[in-house]
């Protein structure tokens, strides 16, 4: 039997011992969570930072090993962000992105100085392609310019890592060379990432094997893998590599990502956990907080979970067919592979209805792993007792809905107070809005459109008066039935940047104003956060804003 060697923290959790003998010779994966970074660069998503921290905070709680927050020298906004995760969170590994520049070290540094335990990680193509038409370099100078910048992180902190981007489709030999330069220089983790998708499982766990053998000084270093999903083989290609040597893991909550997305740490974590007899290891993380980890990130990254989604979509315990609902009755086992407790999706099942109290409502909050403070409870409580008066059953995504337009709430600049109306085959399309202003300002205006959605939105345009376009608008119904709750996605594009809101109602043109204020705010926002803007202090005094008496 292999010795054991705890790669733990002193509290039990964080892996302070990137070393192979700590890597390797545990039965621990080491989850390294690019949700903040890589997901974050899924199109049609941008986070501010304090979305990112709320995320960030939620990644804690599940038990990640590493938290890669983002890439610091791309924008003020990142950088910011960065910089609150690695101030606040003390647990988990608190890891800053930077190509092979001097500036983005020095910016990937001082970003995350703060965190209990810092990390550095420093990219560079690798592949032919990538050298010769991005970065236009030969392989030597490839070479020197990873000894210089890994050996400058190095000079920072003693957890650096180094990955050769586009890994897969590099010559090998170079591949082994580039990789023993960086671990000379200073490099504690090599990452082997197949950016493009391109690797299929066995081709990816030979080129693993390889490293393991045919790189001189990979004792020195633990072995991490980045696969994204470009031909949907991301999580095989990263399993395969643990069984071939690799201990630590590159993924993303809900596999979001670049493209196609990136390993989704679910099922990476699950098939571990579901497949200990193949695999032989565990991880870190608390299996239970996966689903409400899952919601929270769809939420703020305005992505949905398609519904057949492997052990986070809506389906992914449900049984339609007689022959498995009858199996199910007499045995879960004979259809379902894993509790969905064990994911943190709750068994049972506690109807709410307009009678039920604050209690039974708390409890079933708590049951989805949502804990409110106070007074957001109390918000959120009452919002159940008025959709309770239209609806005869509360399902267990309308309390998701409940709690997440609660949460939105907490982030607005401007509170969408009041919305009216008036459509129908042969009338005019008109919208009345009023708006809670960033000083507490009462702000109406009126508008016709082309439907009732585009006078609402021509409104609030003419108040908040930031240009934008809308590019995306969806609706989705929550749960089943005439009453059901309505979701609206949108997205607005300013400036080049993609913003993403969502709003929640039984009434499908207040969900889609929720919507539109949801991703101005989160425009506002980000703005600010970057610097690009600032509200005057009096700014109801716009043209063209009419305050209500």
């Amino acid at each position: 039997m292999d010795e054991e060697v705890d790669i733990s923290g002193d509290d039990g959790n964080h892996p302070s011992d990137n070393s192979p003998k700590g890597a390797r010779m545990s039965g621990r994966v080491i989850i390294f969570d690019t949700t903040l970074r890589d997901g974050e660069q899924s199109a049609g998503t941008s986070l501010t930072p304090q979305e990112k921290l709320a995320i960030a905070r939620q990644l804690d709680k599940l038990g990640v090993d590493v938290i890669e927050a983002g890439f610091p020298i791309s924008s003020q906004g990142d950088f910011h962000a960065v910089q609150l995760i690695a101030s606040e969170l003390r647990r988990p590994f608190i890891c800053g992105l930077a190509h092979c520049r001097p500036a983005a070290i020095d910016r990937a540094w001082e970003a995350i100085s703060g965190a209990e335990h810092p990390r550095i990680h420093v990219f560079l193509s690798a592949s032919d392609i990538q050298l010769a038409h991005m970065l236009k370099k030969s392989r030597q100078e490839a070479l020197e310019m990873a000894r210089e910048m890994v050996a400058r992180a190095k000079g920072y902190t003693e957890d650096v890592e180094f990955s050769p981007m586009d890994a897969t489709r590099a010559e090998p030999a170079f591949l082994f060379q580039l990789l023993e330069t960086a671990i000379d220089a200073g490099a504690t983790t090599v990452n082997i990432a197949d950016t493009v998708g391109y690797s299929t499982p066995n081709e990816f766990g030979d080129l693993i094997a390889a490293v393991m053998t045919r790189v001189s000084n990979i004792s020195r270093a633990c072995v991490s893998v980045h696969c994204h999903d470009d031909l949907g083989m991301a999580v095989a290609n990263s399993l395969e590599a643990v069984r071939r040597g690799a201990r630590q893991i590159e993924c993303t909550v809900n596999g979001i990502g670049e493209r196609a997305g990136n390993a989704a740490l679910e099922e990476v974590v699950m098939a571990l956990k579901t497949r200990h007899d193949i695999f032989g290891f565990s991880t870190g993380v608390d299996t239970t907080r996966i689903y409400k980890t899952s919601r929270v990130v769809s939420d703020l990254s305005g992505f949905m979970v398609q519904p057949n989604k492997a052990i986070v979509g809506g389906n992914a315990f449900r049984h339609q067919s007689g022959i498995h609902q009858d199996g199910m009755v007499k045995e879960a086992s004979t259809y379902e592979i894993m509790d969905p407790r064990s994911v943190g999706i709750p068994a049972s099942s506690l109807v709410l209805g307009k009678l039920s109290g604050k209690h039974a409502f708390r409890e079933r909050l708590a049951e989805l792993g949502f804990s409110l403070e106070e007074e957001a409870l109390g918000h959120a409580f009452r919002a159940f007792k008025e959709l309770a008066d239209k609806k005869r059953e509360i399902s267990d995504r309308d309390l998701e809905s409940l709690v997440s337009e609660e949460l939105r709430s907490k982030t607005e600049v401007y509170r969408l107070d009041h919305v009216d109306v008036s459509c129908g085959d042969h009338s005019l399309h008109s919208a009345a809005v009023r708006l809670i202003g960033p000083n507490g300002e009462v702000l109406s205006d009126a508008a016709l459109g082309t439907g009732p959605v585009d006078a609402m939105y021509k409104v609030i345009n003419r108040i908040v008066g930031i240009p934008n376009t809308l590019v995306e608008f969806s609706i989705n119904a929550n749960t089943e039935g005439m009453d059901a709750i309505g979701e609206v996605l949108i997205r607005i594009e300013s400036d080049g940047v993609m913003y993403t809101g969502r709003g929640a109602a039984t009434d499908i043109v207040v969900a889609s104003a929720k919507a539109y204020m949801n991703a101005l705010n989160r425009l506002i926002l980000s703005k600010q956060a970057s610097g690009e803007m600032q509200l005057p202090e009096d700014w109801s005094k716009k043209p063209g804003v009419q305050e209500a008496a």
